[in-house]
């Protein structure tokens, strides 16, 4: 995450306006929406995705406690 500021705050406000400009010529101003909700999406999916295999780590030790006391 740190990386992704340190690129932005390297961009100054030109740069960004021919970015977006040129973004904008290329996909049209139909398509931009469709494309961040795209991103959207796969942004999501890819946390919930994360969330989930944090809870699967955290759930393990908690399983293999129980196996020992049961034991």
């Amino acid at each position: 995450m740190t990386h992704q500021l340190l690129f932005l705050g390297s961009l100054g406000g030109q740069e960004i306006i021919i970015i977006a400009l040129v973004i904008l010529l290329l996909f049209g101003g139909k398509k931009i929406p469709e494309l961040m909700r795209g991103l959207g999406k796969g942004v999501s999916q890819f946390k919930k995705g994360m969330k989930d295999i944090e809870d699967e780590i955290n759930a393990e030790p908690a399983e293999k406690k129980e196996e020992i006391q049961n034991k």
